[in-house]
């Protein structure tokens, strides 16, 4: 299907980016009114209109950036309001980034594997049935899996009776594996810093979201060795971008936090080997974009603060529930830029031709989401009395949808809560809506004016 056709047959008004908007302001309305509800809070706490609009974009986008404490002020209703919030913006996300794909998916010339048959190239009833029932399987799945583990831990290393343990578990699995870092302790993991069995699970459900739903679609397909007679199964740019820079990344953010790190007495350098390593490790990943934190981010050093700024930016995987520009956005114009210093004449990766409309649509991701920060930025600078690497962290953790913070966010007032809000929800469902209206308005031009080139650099 061209982006010609498929604007034929959509109407103005049911185009996919502005489905997509529309469809989320709603949810975040209701979410405000449920929010701001007496019942939703605890015996004797109030909440004010912005709090409550503040905290369901956060959750509908799967931030967890937090104006009041979600366990001391929020009733049990307010946690389950939360809760379904961030399902559905998890689920939601995963689902419209999928099929928005799918739609669009011969226009950004990528062979996303999104059904379990050969390469689709149309979208039709079936398509849409096998990627919401698969997306909708996965999460489910996954989420299981790590609230069993995190239950089980809670009941026997901690106390916990049952009820509680499953309540935490079935909790904090959601919020890791659709990565909005809302977690019921005040200090988020803090408390848990040290402990394997809380912390890897969360780490490892985070980024299972974060990797995108067409990836783990050809994982599965490429579980079991091909057999003499099978289908050649070629793997797609998609994944290998994705799988390839995610690792990098990872490794990247890791290895740098833990170092710069190891001997902040406010941070790692009070924990033993062991200790130091698995913070570490965790700190790496969640920028990937998870938010919760397992020691004070506010204590950290200002070179942590950057490269956390930076992995935050870049984000995680396409159609998946990490936020940021995206690690195939980021590799695209990597490869973009060897292929310029190498002095080639067109962009290539893993044998194949990046076309010049993805370029384009990449830089365009790229520069209007820099531009988004910075504006941002520059409202919070003269709206608080913060420093310029606390507010500066604070926007592009919204912005990339991560949750972390110094511990500013509630003490913005309500202009720069309002800035925030406006900033999650355009960084959540901006890169999706973009990406698919870049898609579907691409024209022919009927002639081309005389080339001149300016001066570059």
């Amino acid at each position: 299907m061209t982006g010609r056709s498929a604007k034929r047959l959509l109407p103005s008004w049911r185009q996919p980016a502005r489905v997509v908007v529309a469809g989320f302001a709603f949810v975040v309305g209701c979410g405000t009114v449920l929010l701001a509800l007496p019942v939703a809070a605890q015996p004797g706490e109030t909440t004010g209109l912005v709090d409550a609009l503040f905290t369901s974009v956060s959750a509908l986008c799967v931030t967890g950036l937090i104006v009041v404490d979600t366990p001391e002020h929020w009733s049990a209703f307010g946690q389950i309001v939360i809760l379904g919030l961030i399902q559905l913006g998890g689920i939601g996300i995963m689902t419209t980034a999928s099929l928005l794909g799918l739609l669009v998916s011969r226009r950004f010339g990528l062979r996303m594997r999104l059904t379990a048959q050969a390469e689709t190239k149309a979208l039709d009833l079936g398509d849409v049935r096998r990627v919401v029932r698969g997306v909708i399987s996965v999460s489910l799945l996954l989420e299981l899996v790590v609230a069993v583990v995190l239950a089980l831990r809670f009941a026997t290393g901690y106390g916990y009776e049952a009820g509680r343990a499953a309540y935490h578990g079935v909790f904090h699995a959601i919020s890791a594996f659709n990565n909005a870092g809302f977690a019921l302790y005040s200090d988020s993991l803090m408390g848990f810093a040290t402990d394997a069995w809380i912390c890897v699970p969360i780490m490892l459900a985070m980024l299972a979201g974060g990797l995108g739903f067409p990836v783990w679609l050809e994982l599965w397909r490429h579980r079991r060795p091909r057999r003499r007679g099978d289908e050649v199964r070629r793997w797609s740019m998609h994944a290998k971008l994705t799988l390839l820079t995610t690792s990098v990344l990872l490794g990247i953010g890791i290895v740098v936090i833990t170092i710069a790190e190891w001997n902040n007495p406010d941070t790692l350098g009070g924990f033993g080997l062991a200790g130091k390593l698995l913070a570490g490790a965790f700190h790496g990943a969640m920028p990937r974009t998870a938010g919760f934190n397992s020691v004070d981010v506010g204590e950290m050093e200002s070179g942590t603060l950057l490269v956390t700024d930076i992995l935050m930016f870049i984000g995680g995987g396409s159609a998946g529930t990490a936020g940021g520009i995206k690690v195939t956005t980021f590799a695209l114009l990597a490869f973009v830029i060897y292929s310029e210093i190498k002095g080639e004449p067109s962009a290539h990766a893993f044998g194949r031709k990046i076309p010049a409309l993805v370029q384009r649509q990449a830089l365009t991701v790229v520069l209007l989401s820099v531009a988004a920060v910075m504006l941002s930025t520059l409202a919070l600078l003269a709206l608080t009395p913060f420093r310029l690497e606390q507010v500066l962290f604070e926007v592009v953790s919204a912005f990339a949808t991560v949750g972390l913070s110094t511990g500013i966010t509630g003490e913005i007032g309500t202009a720069g809560d309002l800035v925030l809000s406006l900033l999650m929800f355009l960084g959540r469902v901006g890169p999706i809506t973009l990406a698919s209206a870049l898609a579907l308005r691409d024209r022919s031009r009927r002639y081309e004016l005389p080339e001149e080139r300016p001066i570059v650099g």
